[in-house]
């Protein structure tokens, strides 16, 4: 067993045992949760943050995340907190439009993206959960692994004055991508600069809903919006990769100038709004991917195991998916008593091929829609009929709104069925 620091021998103490002890209440982690308790098992999400109105970058769930969430039972009940749902999405260039992917066209229920607060989708979760006497979610920070030899048997936390010490037979790290677990358990994240841009986040008063996911090429840099939940429009502005260490100190003044320039038909709303840096956020895109995702007792996913760019809007999607993924195969191994790496890896032997087709597909679409280089300039609008005019067009559509094919819930493994 790894041994305590001194803080944590000299602080209140608490210990609990459980099957699995899940590290981050993201979607990730809370929708595994979920999914193990319905199917019997005990749980501990251990979660740093006290609230959930935290800020989020992720608000568009694909086709392929809201089916998980619907056959566990939460759309419904996080969609009516609040949400919008999007038809389309457009890649628009000087007020031509390239390429609109319709998803309205896509066999229903799941023909639409929804633009959902990761706050409400937490929420109603985290309010399901909690309908299980076997959870429990504790506010504390992981500042330690228990083990035995090399395997992972639960966790050390803080939690203001009391470290609380969770026993189980396995860890899950769903603690995002700066993933504390990861890093204690002594893995490598290898980072991959496959995309060549950054994106400052900033929000605007909402007019009239857009209805759509869209991508505006109107001169200077590339810019993303999307209605985002309550009233409001979600804009990304993209930057090469470096150029705001080189922008910012010009001021914010400079830097509302040429979002305005970049995005006409909002600049009212940009000169209004944009007042301070505090209004905006920059957000380092980059692609990364641990360099194993199990261990003996021990399982990465979300972006802990796997970081991905904002484009396509996969982030929650492969989140939730990855949980309905594990969850049978996890189910069984506590069952069988065997957490060892080499059971546990059938989780990553099937879901890292998939992984790397996003990360690729995701590459060439940033070359594709965002990259502001001379041949990309040149060819962007040949690629976009093609791909508009051809059936290539359908398939992009279904690999970005379903991604990999046939990860459903296991729902015959519920014991409890919740599902309205």
């Amino acid at each position: 067993m790894e041994e305590q620091t001194e803080e944590q021998q000299t602080a209140e103490q608490t210990e609990e045992q459980t099957d699995i002890c899940i590290v981050g209440g993201g979607p990730a982690g809370m929708t595994l949760a979920l999914l193990l308790l319905r199917s019997g098992a005990r749980v501990t999400v251990v979660e740093r943050s006290s609230s959930l109105s935290r800020e989020y970058r992720g608000e568009i769930l694909q086709p392929g995340g809201l089916a998980v969430l619907d056959e566990i039972g939460v759309l419904k009940g996080a969609t009516d907190r609040g949400a919008h749902v999007l038809e389309r999405f457009r890649l628009v260039e000087h007020g031509r439009v390239l390429m609109a992917f319709e998803y309205r066209k896509l066999q229903p229920p799941y023909n639409y993206l929804l633009s959902l607060p990761q706050a409400h989708l937490l929420a109603e979760l985290l309010d399901r959960c909690q309908e299980f006497p076997g959870f429990r979610y504790l506010v504390a920070r992981v500042n330690g692994l228990i083990r035995e030899g090399e395997a992972v048997r639960g966790v050390y936390a803080k939690a203001q004055d009391v470290t609380c010490t969770v026993r189980g037979a396995c860890v899950v790290a769903a603690d995002g991508r700066h993933s504390q677990v990861r890093r204690l358990a002594g893995i490598d994240h290898v980072r991959q600069d496959v995309f060549d841009q950054d994106v400052v986040w900033f929000r605007l008063p909402a007019e009239e809903p857009l209805g759509e996911v869209m991508v505006n090429r109107a001169g200077g840099n590339p810019v993303l919006a999307y209605d985002s939940h309550p009233g409001a429009l979600q804009m990304g502005w993209t930057l090469p990769k470096g150029e705001w260490k080189k922008l910012a100190p010009l001021g914010i003044g400079e830097v509302r100038r040429r979002i305005a320039a970049a995005t006409p038909q909002f600049a009212d709303r940009v000169e209004d709004t944009l007042h301070s840096f505090a209004d905006v956020s920059l957000l380092d895109v980059f692609g990364a991917a641990a360099e194993r995702w199990t261990g003996d007792g021990l399982v990465l996913i979300g972006d802990a195991a796997h970081t991905h760019g904002p484009l396509g809007a996969q982030g929650i999607n492969l989140a939730v998916q990855d949980a309905a993924l594990l969850h049978p195969i996890l189910l069984a191994a506590v069952e069988d008593g065997d957490m060892s790496a080499g059971r546990l890896a059938e989780f990553e032997r099937i879901r890292r091929p998939h992984i790397k087709a996003v990360m690729k597909f995701q590459a060439v679409q940033s070359r594709m829609m965002l990259s502001a280089d001379s041949l990309a300039t040149f060819l962007r609008p040949k690629l976009a009929r093609v791909v508009m005019r051809t059936p290539i067009g359908t398939k992009f559509t279904n690999r970005i709104a379903f991604g990999a094919p046939g990860i459903r819930v296991a729902d015959n493994l519920f014991t409890v069925n919740q599902k309205e």
